[in-house]
Formats: structure tokens, sequence, C-alpha cells
């Protein structure tokens, strides 16, 4: 069993409401240091066996067609993050 990180995250040239949430919290709660936040996905993919190129690639290729919405989305990463074989 392996764990395959997906992170996809806002485009950069777009708004963020999120992260204008969530960085005015952190102002209010006197974090002044904070000058952005970006909220983004992470998906945890529990995969048989161990990971391949192939594999990857097959991740790579459902995180952008059904786990990130690519108007407004990109992918970022994709990765092996733990092997538990």
């Amino acid at each position: 069993m392996a764990i395959v990180v997906v992170e996809v995250m806002p485009k950069k040239e777009l708004l963020d409401p999120a992260g204008q949430a969530v960085l005015g919290a952190l102002k209010r709660m006197t974090f002044p240091e904070c000058k952005a936040v970006r909220v983004g996905k992470r998906f945890e993919l529990h995969v048989e066996g161990q990971v391949s190129d192939e594999l990857l690639s097959q991740a790579e290729e459902a995180a952008r067609g059904l786990l990130a919405n690519e108007t407004i989305e990109d992918v970022v990463s994709v990765r092996v993050e733990a092997d538990l074989a």
C-alpha cells in the first residue's frame, strides 16, 4: 500500500476568497507577520502495490481530469508520500 498525494491550488492570477478570510482571521488573532494566505486542496490516494511511473502518470491524469477544476485551479504536485509496503 502506498499514498500518492495530489495538491491543488487556486491559479495565482485569481482571487482567493477563502485565503483572504483566513488572512483576516490571522490578523485578528494578532499574527501581523502573515501577509498572504492561499487555500488549496490535498488529496491522498491510497493505492495497492508499488508506485510506478505509470501509476503516477495515471494519478496526474486523474488530478487534472477530476480533482482540479483547471479553469480556476492548478495541480501543483503529484508525489508519493508514503510507501507502506
